[in-house]
């Protein structure tokens, strides 16, 4: 009589704990599934490789346009449902606009004053291809440049691994300018880990090693006001990651208003690094290994 109240009881209480534990695997396998893959193609800004007097730079010949072709064809086969370019949210309506002309053939990129922006030459080539119906702007305010840290105790370590960087870059910047390497072999080039992973600890490690020095001529966007000279590195580092919070706040927002699932963010090499430990942290995100794509 005993054994038979026991189980009785304990099958009562798997009737009412089994519900409950599959109402939790359901709710976490769900979560998993609305996840919105997200994918971070680093460039160049390419309207700012041209030199007038070097042909080689120039991405609206012929031959450089066959290979930013066969860049973006790398890319195509992610399919992403949306395309986010470093472009400010206030230039939304310029870019619906010119995107609009674009998908309706009634612009020439060729004859934009930017028009070697890689916003053009990538992300509307890609979109058009893709039928993506808006090509969508989440820049946000805040560049400054790594040169007003110049000064402070343990300054050379910062400038020593800046010549470093240059020096390793340079030699693929040389290529391109004498005509040796491609543009799709330059913009892989600067997705690899390796050189993502020089220019994240260049401007947000290295920094914090450099104390008590000052900024030199720095611009409108360094608050100097609120820079304490005792941590002159590190106020440059907060400098470029209150940037990158921004954009990465632009991403997500823009992510939800748009329902996105599968996006695309193209914007420059100097980002990557620390919008992927930022995005990495959400749970709300899948970061896709680009180099599934770039790599064949």
């Amino acid at each position: 009589m005993q054994l038979a109240k026991t189980i009785k009881i304990y099958r009562m209480k798997l009737q009412l704990i089994l519900p409950i534990l599959l109402i939790g695997v359901w709710s976490k396998a769900h979560a998993q599934a609305q996840k919105t893959d997200i994918f971070i193609l680093g460039s160049d800004h390419l309207a700012q490789i041209y030199k007038s007097d070097n042909p080689n730079t120039d991405v609206l010949l012929a031959k450089r346009q066959k290979e930013i072709a066969d860049f973006s064809a790398l890319v195509l086969p992610y399919k992403p449902d949306m395309i986010m370019v470093e472009l400010l949210p206030e230039d939304q309506t310029k870019i619906d606009s010119l995107y609009g002309l674009f998908l309706q053939d009634k612009l020439k990129i060729e004859d934009l004053p930017d028009g070697r922006s890689e916003v053009y030459q990538l992300a509307f080539r890609m979109g058009k291809k893709l039928n993506l119906p808006k090509i969508l702007c989440v820049n946000a305010p805040g560049a400054t440049s790594q040169s007003i840290l110049e000064n402070g105790e343990n300054i050379e370590i910062y400038k020593k691994e800046n010549l470093e960087l240059r020096t390793f870059a340079s030699e693929k910047y040389k290529a391109l300018q004498e005509g040796s390497l491609s543009f799709k072999d330059f913009l892989t080039f600067l997705n690899q880990p390796e050189i993502i992973n020089k220019i994240y600890h260049l401007r947000y490690i290295t920094p914090s090693r450099v104390i008590n020095g000052t900024f030199k001529n720095p611009d409108a966007m360094v608050d100097t006001a609120f820079v304490n000279p005792k941590y002159i590195g590190a106020e440059l580092t907060s400098v470029f990651k209150n940037r990158d919070y921004k954009i990465y706040s632009n991403i997500v927002t823009t992510v939800n208003q748009q329902n996105s699932k599968k996006t695309l963010l193209i914007i420059g090499v100097a980002h990557i690094g620390s919008l992927k430990n930022i995005i990495r942290d959400d749970e709300e995100f899948n970061l896709i290994d680009g180099h599934r794509y770039l790599d064949k």
